[in-house]
Formats: structure tokens, C-alpha cells, sequence
């Protein structure tokens, strides 16, 4: 009898620490979420990525079902859907919204930005990230922290040679953002077109080229089978950042523990993100040079005017939009601070 008894009571603490380490099978708050996303890795493993680590990190006390862009709402306009309480919460990328405040494109990414590894020390050590929660509350009434990195994207699949600035007339470009006004300024005709029209468009002809996002996220599109050339670097977006949008109601009814381990999980996937695709491009890359793809560098003098250009269009809006202006100006003097790294940091890749 005595052992049996023991052997009971062993039983049930076994299964009392089982429960208090596990993440739990309810949830105080299901969410649901809206993505800009019909499929890829931005859905199944970035925005099901950051739902998972929430689970575990509050201990399953928030719990967020994930949906394909285009379920929840319209896939261009995420922070609306979670604004009006549709859904709890969001991941996409906040340039979308660049129709309403072209801010967006100084914290999403955009030409004349940071690399991939200068945006995470701005936003997770300079205080971006807090300018941008501040920015997104004040401006869309919705809570939103940065939870991926974009890694420094191709300039263009093109079925024609791009490599000056006089090729840039007449090419007629599919782009979205800040490049879409800029590339018209240097002679190209601009397309802005859904993910899901991208391929058959440039497939037809409807384009010459288009810009989607980096060698190792536009292998599985298949661009590289329907356009000969690659043009690098991507000038347009040497990087960027995507976000987890919530709704206030929903943000403001947690804890603050859990906001900020909310806060935490983006951090966690920004850097796995980074890291996941910068060492995915390299494998891509050598993909589309086997397919047989050429490669073609833009010559300094493109450099050169698109860097001027995109730098004057810059100052433009900062001079109109207050906020455009505040978080210019904060991610422009963090780059004067980096202006010291070659000096004591070797380039990755050369040595």
C-alpha cells in the first residue's frame, strides 16, 4: 500500500512540472493574424516563425493563428485590417502603406536606407525600433514592432541589359515604394502590380523588368528562367524590415511582461531572419549563374545618380512631413556614426 502511495504521489509531481514548464494547451488570448503573404517564407517560416516563439515565450498564454495574405483583407493594406479590429495582429511590410505616409519607407526600407546589418543596430541598439513603435501608434492608431530583416535585395530581373543610366529609358519596370517615383525620374516607365501578377507580367511582356526582393526569396519564383539578366547591386533596397502589427485593444489588454516578450520574440526573429537569408543567397545565387544567367554590375555613374537621386527625394519629403523628417534625420545620424566602421571592421566575404 505504502508504495503504491508513493508511487502515486511520484506520478503526480511528475505531471504538476510537466504542466508548469510546458506551454499550455489553452491561451488567454487567441489571435488571429492577416499577412501580406500568399505562401513562401515570409509566410511559413517568418510570420508562423514569430506565432511560434510568442507561444513558447508566454507559455502558451498567446496563442496566434497565422493566415495567408488575402484572407483576413486585402494583403496591401494589413495595419487597416488590424486597425479596425478585424485581427488582432499583423506581418507585413509597413512601405505598403507608403500612399498614406511615406515615413513608412524610412523605417520598411527603401533606396538610399541601411544594409541588413546596419538596420538591426539601429532599430535593436540606436532606438529605432522605439521611434517606430511611436511613429505607428501616433500616426495608424496600431501597436507594431519590427520582427524581420530583408536582406539587400536584386536590383532587377530583366529581359533587357540594364547597366547605365541612358538604359534605364523607356524600361518599362514593375516596382512598388519610394524606387517607384525615384526609377521615373531616371527615365523608366513604373508598374506597381500585387505579388501574384509579378510573373505573368514579366512573362508576357507586359514589363522588361521588375524588382521583388532577394536572390534567395526569388529563386523558387522562377524570374531567373524567364529573364536572362541579373542586375546588381540593389540600390533600391539594400535592405529592410518587416513588422508584426497589433491591434491596440488587443495590444493594451496583456500584460506589459508579455508585451515585452512579444517585443522580444520580433527581436529573435529579426536576427534568425537575417542570418537565415544572407546565407540562403549565397546557395541562390550560385543557382541562377548555373541556370545561366549573366550578371551585370551597374557602372559607377548609375551608382552615383541613383544614390543623388534617392537622397533628393529624401530631403524632399522630410521637408513637407514632420515625422519623415524626425526619422530621417535619427536614421541619417546613425549613419554618420557608422562612418568609422571600415576602418576597424573587414567587409564579409573579403579578406
Amino acid at each position: 500500500m505504502l508504495r503504491e502511495k508513493v508511487k502515486r504521489i511520484f506520478v503526480s509531481i511528475i505531471f504538476i512540472s510537466l504542466v508548469a514548464t510546458s506551454p499550455r494547451s489553452w491561451a488567454d488570448e487567441v489571435w488571429n493574424m492577416a499577412t501580406a503573404w500568399s505562401g513562401g517564407p515570409f509566410l511559413e517560416e517568418d510570420a508562423k516563425g514569430f506565432a511560434e516563439l510568442v507561444n513558447t515565450l508566454t507559455n502558451g498564454r498567446i496563442q496566434i493563428n497565422v493566415f495567408p495574405g488575402g484572407t483576413l483583407g486585402s494583403a496591401l493594406k494589413v495595419s487597416d485590417t488590424v486597425r479596425s479590429g478585424v485581427v488582432q495582429s499583423g506581418h507585413s511590410w509597413m512601405g505598403y502603406d507608403w500612399g498614406i505616409d511615406k515615413t513608412t519607407l524610412v523605417f520598411g526600407g527603401g533606396p538610399g536606407n541601411l544594409i541588413p546589418e546596419e538596420f538591426l543596430m539601429w532599430l535593436f541598439e540606436a532606438g529605432g525600433a522605439e521611434l517606430w513603435f511611436e511613429y505607428r501608434k501616433e500616426v495608424f492608431g496600431i501597436a507594431s514592432i519590427p520582427c524581420q530583416i530583408s536582406p539587400t535585395e536584386i536590383f532587377l530581373h530583366s529581359t533587357k541589359k540594364v547597366q547605365s543610366v541612358e538604359d534605364m529609358k523607356g524600361l518599362k519596370l514593375r516596382t512598388s515604394g519610394a524606387w517607384a517615383e525615384i526609377a521615373g525620374r531616371l527615365g523608366a516607365s513604373t508598374v506597381i502590380l500585387p505579388g501574384a501578377e509579378v510573373y505573368p507580367a514579366l512573362e508576357r511582356g507586359v514589363v522588361d523588368a521588375i524588382e521583388w526582393s532577394s536572390a534567395a526569396v526569388n529563386l523558387p519564383s522562377g524570374f531567373h528562367k524567364i529573364a536572362k539578366y541579373i542586375i546588381m547591386p540593389g540600390i533600391h533596397a539594400p535592405g529592410g524590415a518587416q513588422e508584426c502589427a497589433f491591434n491596440l485593444d488587443a495590444w493594451n489588454r496583456i500584460s506589459e511582461e508579455d508585451q515585452d516578450l512579444l517585443k522580444l520574440a520580433g527581436k529573435m526573429m529579426a536576427y534568425d531572419s537575417w542570418s537565415r537569408y544572407a546565407y540562403r543567397d549565397i546557395a541562390a545565387m550560385k543557382a541562377m549563374r548555373d541556370y545561366g544567367n549573366e550578371f551585370v554590375i551597374l557602372d559607377d555613374e548609375f551608382l552615383q545618380v541613383a544614390a543623388e537621386a534617392s537622397r533628393n527625394w529624401e530631403d524632399e519629403e522630410a521637408a513637407k512631413n514632420e515625422w519623415f523628417n524626425r526619422a530621417l534625420q535619427h536614421r541619417r545620424a546613425f549613419q554618420e556614426d557608422l562612418s568609422n566602421w571600415p576602418q576597424f571592421r573587414f567587409q564579409i566575404g573579403r579578406r
